[in-house]
């Protein structure tokens, strides 16, 4: 009887060791299918980020993922595939180990979706310009901030955007053309008015003419690039996903306008500064005019910057009392000649107009050929004389390059700066996929197809009945 019972306390004493062992063993079964299924989900999440695409930072240093991996379809399924592959293939096992090729975990992907994307177009470019401030945050803008606000102050000043001086050289012209001139008979008795002959007409001739022509001659060095717009980002119905990621900040503000101004300015070439890999060579003036061809976005800079000198020009030409009398002297001098001396004030006026147009015209043309000019002059900054606008046949005069004031870069960044800026986000990323296109096996790239940051539900399941599942989010930081 006694060893009867030794034997039944043993038995019962080995039942619950064997529990409580097979609990152990269970226990650890479950926590090392979850700790091998986050380490196993943390690879393959992040090797979706590491397939960045190496040409967009090469020569953009922006790290985002191109959802089309260099095929002609992008889309979040390409990405869900990579990253299911990745999953399943930390889960095989390929070593067999001491108790042959039993796989105690047996695991394997039940469930994966990536829910939410951040596309560089998403939110009018505000997450490819976020990173790109990212890259540029060791880069101090505040004086150079200072120094174009002030330059901007000063223009709005002059009312350089509202058209004022033209709607006031508008308005002379409107006086002279309604002022009845004399009338003179020829030997066959028939009557003609007399001509005016203002000089300012002749100017006033070549107002819509082409001005790179006027001001460079021969335009054949330029570059002739031109690109289908429609096939770039700025023009076509683009993918969406869901913005900035949380916990990133929105890059708003003055500075962080200014900063992404000069990361542009890095990365992008300009008339004068033109770079080798670049498709369309005024790159910069591409981001400000927005036209299919560097002729005519070069062209639309220079009609601003004539118009901005032009109104410079106006505000110092009417305040110089010896200008307005030389002009004054010639005004009264042609109204004499027809007996029409009432007509002598607005002729004056219409001649200082045409002077500062002549005057513009060669601040543009020193500008182009690597001067300076002032934004506001002072009387030894001004270079014509009254006799420039006399006969004026279109032909600007070669005049010594400027050594004071802004040269043309420095009036591209005002004009920059002052670009809407989704504008100029999408415009910046339609050049990104101009040059990335010419290189290889790249001609159909996207911006809008590229992510930086990616939230998605995984879910890994045992073949022994549990699952484990998370919702991760995963970025560049």
């Amino acid at each position: 009887m006694r060893k009867g019972y030794l034997t039944l306390y043993l038995s019962l004493c080995l039942t619950l060791m064997l529990a409580f062992v097979l609990t152990v063993v269970e226990g650890a079964r479950r926590s090392t299918i979850r700790m091998e299924g986050e380490c196993v989900a943390d690879i393959a999440l992040n090797s979706v980020l590491a397939e960045y695409h190496r040409e967009l930072l090469e020569q953009y240093d922006l790290l985002f993922v191109d959802m089309s991996y260099g095929t002609s379809t992008a889309g979040i399924e390409n990405t869900t595939e990579h990253l299911r592959r990745y999953l399943q293939k930390n889960f095989e096992r390929t070593d067999t180990g001491v108790f042959g090729a039993k796989d105690w975990l047996q695991l394997s992907v039940s469930q994966l979706q990536i829910k939410e994307v951040s596309l560089a177009s998403d939110e009018g470019g505000n997450v490819m310009k976020r990173q790109a401030l990212e890259y540029m945050k060791s880069s101090s803008v505040e004086g150079l901030l200072v120094d174009i606000l002030d330059r901007i102050s000063i223009l709005d000043t002059l009312g350089f955007d509202r058209g004022e001086i033209e709607e006031e050289r508008r308005h002379v012209q409107n006086q002279i053309d309604e002022i009845e001139l004399p009338v003179t008979v020829d030997e066959e008795g028939n009557e003609r008015e007399i001509n005016l002959e203002n000089p300012a007409d002749q100017v006033n001739q070549f107002r819509n003419s082409f001005l790179l022509g006027l001001l460079l001659g021969d335009t054949s060095q330029l570059s002739g690039s031109t690109i289908q717009q429609r096939d770039y980002l700025s023009q076509r119905n683009r993918m969406t996903g869901a913005g900035i990621a949380p916990g990133f900040y929105q890059p708003d503000g003055a500075a962080n306008q200014l900063l992404f101004d000069c990361y542009l300015f890095e990365k992008c070439g300009w008339y004068g500064n033109e770079l080798e890999k670049s498709l369309l060579k005024y790159q910069i003036e591409y981001l400000i005019a927005g036209q299919a061809s560097d002729l005519e976005n070069l062209e639309q800079i220079v009609k601003r910057l004539v118009i901005w000198r032009e109104v410079a020009n106006v505000v110092y030409l009417f305040s110089d009392q010896v200008k307005c009398m030389e002009a004054e002297t010639l005004a009264r001098t042609i109204t004499a000649v027809i007996l029409v001396p009432e007509l002598a004030p607005v002729v004056k006026y219409s001649i200082l107009f045409a002077w500062a147009y002549i005057e513009s015209l060669s601040d543009v043309k020193i500008l182009l050929k690597g001067g300076k000019i002032p934004l506001i002059k002072a009387s030894e900054d001004w270079r014509t004389d009254l006799d420039s606008i006399l006969d004026f046949s279109g032909e600007v005069s070669e005049e010594q390059t400027g050594e004071n004031g802004l040269n043309y870069q420095d009036y591209l960044r005002i004009m920059l700066y002052l670009e809407n800026s989704t504008d100029k986000n999408l415009r910046a990323m339609d050049i990104m996929e101009m040059d990335i296109r010419q290189t290889p096996g790249n001609s159909r790239f996207r911006m809008d197809a590229c992510f930086d940051s990616y939230l998605t539900e995984v879910g890994i399941s045992s073949a022994f009945g549990y699952s484990v599942h998370w919702e991760k989010r995963y970025s560049y930081q």
